[in-house]
């Protein structure tokens, strides 16, 4: 019987390395003397943020050797398709079919209803076919855990998932479950508005979110403890679905940020394209932190390789077929990141990007 031996790849492992970020602002971008601060209106600085992850969170999985002379079965699960989520998926194909071994797959897209991610977790709970489940972003994985004890779970594309309640702690979970968040502690958003638009001129920045997305509401808070000590203003908006979008975005024109920042959420980067439209129209700078939204026409976005994320969830689900006990395969973080860029995008807000922030970033057109 062919067997084919695994390991984690030594280039996802170099992804689950800290990177720093918050460098200094391009000094073309400040012009005239600084204002003295003052306790209503503080100076300006820029924001500083990243650091260490807690232990057990990046950890060499042990190596299994799954057995490549039958055909498995698999669920992929996410809360809709948008173009991170599919990478991940994507990326956890990939790793299990270059590693020669045969998958079915079930694939549903709760199309972006959380009451839809019941009933598909009710789906698979009721398949005993299914040797391994893949579910993709923070609702989709909620609904799996709670519906599903018999079979390993992966997550992959959750921010926080022990804020969630996917997983007890950090490292290996002694559960069936496990997976790769997108956390992200290196993506200064923050920091990212600064350096493209100019320490004095980033005053306020808008947050719209969901309420109901956990992972949102962990990202509002990075943001918001990013800012502290800076003198900038997070102006969060938060909405119950999508057809509250505009209104929020409206809020925050109102009450006059320099800029919008999205997060991963779900419900508002499925409508980036009406985020995009609004801040054109608007003329207020939008920055991400998806790099796909870039291509889209966000300014820029300091986020890590979906792709690769769904590759490492994927190399795990390959320990879980060569007979590792999922518990003892710890979640892990890709902390690596790349700011990806559109200068045409940002044109079209009123914004020319300076050069020394587009010479370390990757450029594209959407």
């Amino acid at each position: 019987m062919k067997k084919t031996r695994i390991a984690l790849a030594a280039g996802l492992l170099a992804a689950l390395t800290l990177s720093a970020c918050g460098t200094a602002a391009p000094t073309s971008q400040t012009t005239g003397e600084s204002a003295e601060p003052t306790a209503a209106a503080p100076a300006l600085s820029l924001s500083a943020c990243g650091g260490s992850v807690g232990s057990g969170q990046i950890a060499t999985n042990p190596i299994a050797t799954p057995d490549t002379s039958i055909e498995h079965k698999m669920a992929i699960t996410m809360i809709v398709e948008h173009p991170s989520l599919v990478k991940i998926s994507d990326g956890f194909k990939d790793a299990i079919s270059d590693a020669g071994v045969k998958v079915s797959y079930v694939e549903d897209s709760a199309q972006n209803d959380v009451a839809n991610t019941t009933t598909i977790a009710g789906k698979y709970a009721s398949d005993p076919d299914i040797e391994v489940i893949l579910a993709i972003a923070t609702p989709s994985a909620q609904a799996m855990v709670n519906a599903v004890s018999d079979r390993p779970i992966l997550y992959a594309g959750v921010t926080d998932p022990v804020t969630a309640g996917i997983t007890a702690a950090w490292g290996a979970t002694g559960t069936n479950v496990s997976g790769t968040s997108d956390l992200n502690p290196n993506g200064c958003p923050l920091a990212l508005v600064q350096e493209a638009l100019g320490v004095e001129k980033v005053v306020k920045v808008g947050f719209p979110y969901t309420l109901t997305e956990q992972n949102s509401a962990v990202q509002l808070q990075q943001l918001q403890d990013e800012a502290e000590g800076t003198g900038v203003e997070i102006v969060p908006a938060g909405i119950s679905s999508a057809a509250e979008l505009t209104q929020a975005l409206e809020t925050l024109k109102s009450k006059g940020v320099s800029a919008i920042h999205i997060g991963t959420d779900n419900t508002i980067v499925n409508s980036v394209e009406q985020v995009i439209a609004f801040c054109q129209q608007n003329q207020i700078p939008l920055f991400s932190l998806d790099t796909d939204s870039v291509e889209k026409g966000t300014i820029a976005a300091r986020g890590i390789d979906y792709y690769k994320l769904g590759r490492a969830t994927g190399e795990m689900a390959l320990q879980i077929l060569g007979g590792t006990d999922v518990g003892t395969i710890a979640q892990l973080q890709v902390l690596d990141t790349q700011i990806v860029a559109n200068p045409a995008a940002a044109a079209s807000f009123g914004v020319e990007l300076p050069a020394a922030f587009t010479e370390g970033a990757q450029l594209v057109e959407s």
